[in-house]
């Protein structure tokens, strides 16, 4: 669902579904998408955290009605961010009354070495 919305189709964000069955976004590196030479720029990486975090929200009925009203989302660039496939999953770690928040980790080759991770914190229908 996430990937019909326009920033997501034009850094060409797809969903993905991992062994385990738990879906995730996955993003194909292309020219437009580099910053240094040879990496990713990070405003890419940190737009791919954030589309993870609002399509963790998606598969879930009635937390949040209409379009999502995000707080605040932090990021932590833990390594450059290659010009390879990148892939991001989010979960959400607390339903409260009035907030959601919800974790993402995004990296390429080597799920469990991340090339970022983020926190996102989005206003709940009430």
């Amino acid at each position: 669902m996430i990937e019909r919305a326009p920033y997501a189709q034009m850094l060409g964000v797809r969903e993905w579904i991992d062994e385990a069955g738990n879906a995730g976004l996955v993003m194909p590196a292309s020219p437009g998408l580099e910053g240094r030479e040879g990496f990713l720029y990070g405003g890419v990486i940190g737009s791919l955290l954030e589309l993870a975090c609002l399509a963790a929200l998606s598969g879930e009925e009635g937390v949040v009605a209409g379009r999502p009203r995000p707080i605040n989302m932090t990021i932590d660039f833990l390594r450059g961010g290659l010009m390879v496939e990148s892939y991001a999953q989010a979960r959400i770690v607390r339903l409260g009354k009035r907030v959601v928040n919800v974790d993402a980790t995004c990296w390429q080759s080597d799920r469990e070495s991340p090339i970022a991770t983020g926190r996102m914190h989005i206003l709940r229908s009430v």
